[in-house]
């Protein structure tokens, strides 16, 4: 198992969608190693658009799974970074 995943994830219209992609994130919690959120906020506002960074744990296979599940909520495109090769 490795933990050299980041996934990247944009989430679009976070009052609409946020629930669905909260489902999809609990339904892979134990391969989540590190969630950090990220949206404007201000004096009377709240962006309704929101970033997500995970650092994920598992195998291809899995880390596959996890970013085909989040890309099917609506509203959401997320994207894989490995860092498991890298070259010395």
């Amino acid at each position: 198992m490795s933990c050299y995943y980041i996934i990247g994830i944009r989430l679009r219209h976070r009052a609409a969608n946020a629930a669905r992609l909260q489902e999809a994130l609990t339904a892979h919690g134990c391969n989540i190693r590190m969630r950090v959120g990220m949206h404007e906020t201000g004096d009377g506002y709240c962006a309704d658009d929101g970033v997500i960074m995970l650092q994920v744990c598992g195998d291809r296979e899995t880390v596959e799974q996890m970013l085909a599940d989040f890309n099917a909520v609506e509203g959401v495109t997320a994207k894989l970074i490995d860092l498991n090769e890298i070259d010395s």
